[in-house]
């Protein structure tokens, strides 16, 4: 991507408080790039504003609010003149069985995860193919490609972005945009503190999601994953000339998406034939 303004590139993360979302503003900064960090709350990034005056505007957005998601780009364009990345990165977990998820719950994660960067990506979209370039980072999770007891629902809505995001990234590649969705394992961000939400649990779910609900807070503050190097790894494949549409990070991430694939092509095979006996005999 080139460099456009007198600071770079220009992007808005949103999410940017904590976590990945700040890791990857860190890294913008240190690249000498602008940064639109948004957040719910804005004042809890008043220290890298004064760190970095000039080049970082605190804003406050929830994704979930999609009036607010058209200011604040509006915005972001009047003041910078344009929107070189876009990080959707604002996000929580939750652990429940899929009988346990209620209706609600379920189409609260799915606002924040899906529609919210459905809506962001949307609006940056317009500028970006007016300056054929750009590059839209939805930020998954290799519960994006693969799921386990407990985590129905969040996997729900990464399967979900991560469909959009693959159609999108053939849709937008004629306009020099690029599509980068990211998939880490378990980084040591606020997933499994105290941005963990838990649905009610029931006792017939014990043996399949209890482990879950007892061993993913207990890895708050002692996951593998650096989020540096992830906002590293980031901004590496965003400057690459072939950017990967999907990219899983951390060696647990690669384990498991690796043997998920082994695991999908060994299935196919199996039931390949079967696959090819359904259509007519002509």
């Amino acid at each position: 991507m080139t460099n456009t303004t007198e600071h770079g590139r220009v992007w808005l993360i949103t999410g940017a408080n904590s976590g990945f979302g700040r890791a990857i503003a860190e890294a913008a900064l240190a690249a000498g790039d602008t940064v639109v960090a948004a957040a719910r709350r804005p004042e809890a990034l008043d220290d890298l504003v004064a760190r970095h005056p000039g080049r970082v505007s605190a804003v406050e957005l929830d994704v979930t609010d999609q009036s607010r998601v058209a200011d604040v780009v509006a915005d972001a364009v009047l003041w910078h003149g344009r929107i070189d990345v876009l990080v959707n990165n604002a996000g929580r977990g939750v652990v429940g069985a899929v009988e346990e998820t209620t209706d609600r719950e379920l189409r609260e994660l799915m606002d924040l995860h899906f529609f919210g960067p459905a809506a962001l990506t949307r609006a940056v979209l317009p500028h970006m193919r007016r300056q054929r370039s750009g590059a839209v980072v939805q930020m998954s999770s290799m519960g994006g490609r693969f799921s386990f007891p407990g985590v129905g629902a969040y996997s729900a809505t990464k399967f979900a972005l991560e469909g959009l995001s693959e159609a999108l990234a053939q849709e937008v590649a004629p306009f020099g945009i690029k599509v980068l969705v990211v998939e880490p394992g378990a980084f040591r961000t606020s997933f499994a503190g105290g941005g963990l939400h838990q649905t009610a649990a029931m006792p017939e779910y014990a043996g399949s999601v209890g482990p879950v609900r007892a061993n993913l807070p207990g890895s708050d503050g002692k996951q593998p994953g650096d989020p540096a190097r992830a906002a590293a790894a980031i901004l590496k494949a965003l400057d690459a000339d072939d950017t990967p549409l999907r990219l899983p990070l951390g060696n647990d991430a690669a384990d498991a998406v690796d043997a998920a694939l082994a695991g999908a092509r060994k299935e196919f095979a199996a039931w390949e034939p079967t696959s090819r006996s359904t259509d007519f005999d002509e």
